[in-house]
């Protein structure tokens, strides 16, 4: 399998109007931008800090969710299969 070019865990921090998803040696991943002005949010489009986070903390996540299942192991004596 090739070595992965965003190796995990990622990590999603936090500035003054957007969120940084970042993988484990610190490179910038994805921005999340926000507004917390309800007025400034509807003129640009900008998401609500609460939707960038959830956003973000999503995206962090897809390393997890992108690692191939485990295969069950199989006992030869047997016609069960264990699940580690």
């Amino acid at each position: 399998m090739p070595q992965r070019r965003f190796p995990p865990p990622w990590r999603v921090e936090e500035y003054d109007s957007c969120f940084i998803v970042k993988d484990d040696a610190g490179h910038n991943l994805a921005y999340v931008y926000f507004q917390d002005e309800p007025n400034c949010r509807s003129a640009s489009k900008l998401l609500s800090r609460g939707e960038a986070r959830r956003i973000a903390v999503k995206i962090a996540k897809l390393p997890e969710l992108l690692k191939p299942p485990k295969s069950p192991e199989r006992d030869p004596a047997s016609r069960r299969v264990r699940v580690a």
